[in-house]
């Protein structure tokens, strides 16, 4: 039995169109693999914690060898709380608008709190950096309003960036389902766009 961690970072409920996707993602998954645990987090429903001085001391203290005092480690402990629930995963949906070219804040303050040294990475003078969250398949869904191909495709930020810092991580095997244009095309072309991205998420979810 696997856990597949579904991470939505769009706070809209009804009109998300990543949200949307991925519930059609979530559907033909559950079909397949009827045992599997499947546990979803909506970012922007989530309290996370601050990376603030105490935390960032803490942080330090750890990288370097050192106990860290017991008021930071209290900060800490928000941190190692959200990396344990995402280690736990053994499979990432992740589902996210684009927002001013990049990410929402709510999911690059996810990744700010789960890239950490020693728990997602590790670096040593001879190997350099290395992923500690190996062997796990991600299937991404990247919702946009306008269309970023062409001319257009250097302004994206979204599709990049994270696959870098998963990655980074050590995430290697990372599908892609992106839809758009959501907006800026007009509804004719919104409902196709969104029409084909449950399709290719349907198809990703049957094999994942």
């Amino acid at each position: 039995m696997s856990r597949l961690l579904v991470i939505q970072s769009s706070p809209r409920t009804q009109r998300s169109k990543s949200n949307l996707v991925a519930d059609a993602f979530v559907e033909v998954y559950r079909t397949h693999n009827p045992e599997d645990e499947i546990e979803v987090i909506n970012l922007s429903q989530l309290d996370l914690p601050i990376l603030d001085e105490a935390t960032l001391n803490a942080k330090y203290a750890i990288m370097h060898g050192q106990l860290p005092s017991d008021e930071d480690m209290e900060h800490w402990a928000g941190v190692e709380d959200v990396i344990v629930q995402f280690m736990a995963g053994d499979k990432f949906l992740f589902a996210t608008p684009m927002w001013n070219f990049s990410l929402p804040y709510y999911l690059k303050h996810f990744l700010d709190v789960i890239i950490q040294p020693t728990y997602t990475f590790a670096y040593n003078e001879d190997e350099g950096y290395r992923g500690l969250v190996t062997g796990r398949p991600a299937a991404v869904i990247y919702a946009r309003g306008g269309a970023y191909e062409g001319d257009y495709a250097s302004l994206d930020m979204q599709k990049p960036y994270l696959e870098q810092v998963l990655g980074f991580m050590g995430i290697a095997d990372i599908q892609s389902i992106i839809i758009e244009p959501t907006l800026m095309a007009g509804p004719i072309a919104a409902k196709q766009a969104i029409a084909a991205g449950v399709e290719k998420a349907k198809e990703i979810a049957s094999g994942f």
